[in-house]
């Protein structure tokens, strides 16, 4: 596992340890993030009612050759990794090029080398993202991976160029890809790590809650957000699927509202109310791109760009693949109250918000 301790990586690591108590892991950390996962695999343990002793701790880094594995560790590892979920990665939507280039693509050009020397490996899982799309517009096929009129940012074309190197592999490795959308937290409990994506709009509405809140824009681009754990049990599933090899998954939503309905339903769970009068989204865009202004409302002036007419994503495979053992994506308007909830109770939280520079 690449991207310990990561969002979605810990919960995927907490379904597979509950799903089967003979799984073993190993988890690959980045230095920064030794005594974080340290921490979080004494809790996985403790929930699954394993050893801490199935959770195997290895200190690493994507970006270098070989993970940053010493000899020993790439030889123990040789023998005994079959299973390898490749998480990590930079999400961020004004991340600069030089970093996205490195964790993004370098990363992943280092891993999917690395994992083309594993005897025993049953399935390499990659986390993409839908929008390796970039600016298309029109429907985008699971099958496709085309850059026709560029990305919207240097976190978009570096997750393009990482999953053109995975493709490029598939035949000499079992691959299974997974393209999620914008992933927001756990539909049930509203539980999620940081505070990103759509919890922007809620940062927005908090800012100017004593004023009546406007619609931005037009608002007819498609809101396509999944809830954490729509993206875990369908990885989960999918990675041990013989019939998901060499095939691509979005975990989008099948239905998903428009973003000037969704900014309603997130106003209605938070304020009581939606919105009466709309105000051009070139105008929000100007006042965000004054540094001051942006750090106060706690926005970053790349999210407007996903106000803007996308592409629709289809997600045929993933349903009919998915469907079979009734995993399916909640709609928006379902778990938005729990995810507003959450986000009211814990948004002082320094740890769950995003720096805006």
């Amino acid at each position: 596992m690449a991207g310990f301790p990561g969002f979605i990586a810990t919960r995927i690591v907490r379904k597979l340890a509950g799903n089967d108590p003979e799984q073993q892991f190993i988890l690959l950390v980045h230095p920064s993030q030794l005594q974080k996962a340290q921490t979080t695999v004494v809790a996985i343990a403790e929930e699954s009612g394993l050893s801490e002793d199935r959770f195997r701790i290895i200190e690493g880094d994507i970006t270098k050759a070989g993970l940053g594995l010493s000899k020993s560790e790439q030889a123990e590892m040789v023998d005994q990794v079959t299973y390898v979920f490749h998480l990590a990665a930079i999400y961020d939507l004004a991340v600069g090029e030089d970093i996205a280039e490195l964790i993004n693509v370098t990363g992943t050009e280092n891993v999917t080398s690395w994992v083309k020397g594993l005897p025993h490996l049953k399935r390499y899982i990659y986390c993409s993202t839908a929008y390796v799309s970039g600016n298309r517009t029109g429907t985008v096929l699971e099958t496709e991976l085309i850059d026709i009129n560029g990305f919207k940012n240097f976190y978009e074309s570096t997750k393009f160029k990482a999953e053109v190197i995975v493709q490029r592999a598939w035949d000499e490795v079992p691959t299974t890809i997974i393209r999620p959308g914008v992933v927001m937290g756990d539909s049930r409990t509203g539980a999620t790590d940081k505070f990103d994506g759509p919890y922007f709009v809620m940062r927005f509405i908090d800012r100017f809650s004593k004023i009546p809140i406007p619609n931005i824009g037009r608002g007819e681009a498609l809101f396509n957000v999944v809830p954490v754990n729509y993206v875990v049990d369908a990885t989960c599933y999918l990675a041990h699927l013989k019939e998901a090899v060499h095939k691509v998954y979005h975990l989008v939503d099948p239905a998903p509202h428009s973003v000037r309905d969704a900014f309603g339903l997130i106003c209605q769970a938070q304020m009581g109310f939606t919105p009466r009068y709309t105000i051009p989204l070139q105008l929000v865009k100007a006042a965000l791109s004054i540094p001051a202004f942006r750090k106060w409302v706690g926005v970053e002036l790349e999210t407007l760009e996903y106000f803007k007419i996308g592409p629709i994503y289809d997600s045929y495979q993933t349903q009919k693949d998915l469907s079979v053992v009734g995993i399916s994506c909640p709609d928006f308007a379902s778990y938005i109250k729990t995810a507003v909830e959450y986000f009211v109770e814990h948004k002082s939280d320094p740890d769950k918000t995003i720096k805006v520079a």
